[in-house]
């Protein structure tokens, strides 16, 4: 049996060796974090880091070490992303609406250390990353409940920003008061006319009347000012910490699948994201204007082995019956195969662009 003096020095020099590798693999941290604020990137990659846990799992050959190598790989790959959150406080994140809105959710989700900047619309959030007075913007692409946000598609077809990312954030809907409010104190209810549409069994059910406004989120800021007991606002459970509201009742939406896709735009593309197994990319494109072109076009993106899961049109605003199409499909655009799509598209299309390559992203943990 080894001395437990030799046993403490051999450690140490492993320790030596291991801070040594923290220290390389921290400027690399570093490096990534500069890589994903010049792409607009969010700093958790969920699927990255499951394949990284997966890979490392399996190069432990003892299998009683692997748990424990399991909880390595994630307690560094934590350190690394609290360093990169560190790294990006200066980021900043635009997005339409106020602080507590559904939008201003996602991008805290995605973003959780970045500056986040209203704007009163899509196109003004969207333009302050063109001029660069922000990193990226935040903003939704379409409601499960509601369909396509048809302004922010008008903009994939005619800005110059690109998609790194796209993020499903479920929609709860709740009931917030003034404090010491309940459910039966409550006569009239004040949102935006899609949460009031969205709860409107709960409304009538409890017999409410509504008063429609501009924003959840100034919804319940109306009734933090009001400060009567008989009027409640449906919003999110975020609005009722900031505005210093009581949740009355949760989840009040009739679809509990209510879900909005968010989109992350930045004016660099990211073109290797395609490297994982997870991928998507958006094309919009416009069919020219002879027999068969658009069911050709769409052949093509099949041919190529391109699954795609979204297609819709919408018209042109400077002709009259013109239109453009959106398609998003599974793969890498930017591969071989995916270039020589675009490239055989254009025998049928008079305008190709690629909107983004990302992969789905989820929330930051906290």
């Amino acid at each position: 049996m080894e001395d437990l003096k030799d046993l403490r020095t051999k450690l140490t020099e492993i320790d030596n060796q291991m801070a040594d590798l923290f220290t390389r693999r921290m400027e690399l941290v570093a490096a990534v974090a500069e890589y994903k604020k010049h792409k607009g990137l969010p700093i958790l990659d969920a699927k990255r880091e499951e394949q990284v846990i997966e890979n490392g799992i399996a190069r432990i050959k003892d299998p009683a070490l692997r748990p424990y190598y399991m909880t390595f790989l994630k307690d560094t790959m934590k350190v690394s992303r609290s360093y990169q959150s560190k790294l990006l406080a200066g980021v900043r994140v635009a997005y339409c609406g106020t602080e507590g809105a559904f939008a201003h959710i996602a991008a805290s989700h995605l973003f959780p250390a970045a500056e986040k900047v209203a704007y009163t619309s899509f196109g003004k959030a969207y333009e302050a990353v063109e001029k660069g007075e922000c990193d990226c913007a935040v903003l939704p692409v379409e409601n499960s409940f509601a369909g396509d946000v048809d302004q922010v598609n008008d903009l994939m077809f005619t800005g110059h920003l690109f998609i790194n990312g796209m993020y499903d954030l479920a929609v709860t809907h709740d009931l917030l008061g003034v404090p010491g409010a309940a459910l039966a104190d409550i006569k009239t209810v004040v949102s935006h006319p899609q949460a009031l549409s969205q709860c409107a069994s709960f409304i009538k059910e409890n017999g409410l009347a509504e008063i429609e406004y501009s924003n959840t989120a100034l919804a319940a800021e109306y009734v933090k000012e009001q400060n009567d007991r008989s009027i409640a606002a449906i919003a999110s459970a975020e609005s009722a910490k900031l505005m210093g509201l009581e949740v009355i009742a949760r989840s009040i939406n009739d679809d509990r699948a209510n879900t909005t896709r968010f989109a992350v735009f930045s004016a660099a593309d990211n073109r290797k994201s395609g490297n994982s197994g997870n991928s998507y990319f958006s094309l919009v494109f416009t069919a020219r204007n002879e027999a068969g072109s658009l069911a050709e076009a769409l052949a093509i993106i099949g041919r190529h082995g391109f699954n795609m899961r979204t297609l819709r049109s919408r018209p042109k605003h400077e002709l009259l019956w013109q239109y453009y199409f959106y398609v998003e499909a599974a793969g890498d655009i930017y591969s071989e195969n995916g270039l020589a799509c675009v490239e055989e598209m254009k025998s049928c299309c008079d305008k190709i662009k690629i909107v983004g390559s990302y992969n789905e992203l989820k929330q930051q943990e906290g």
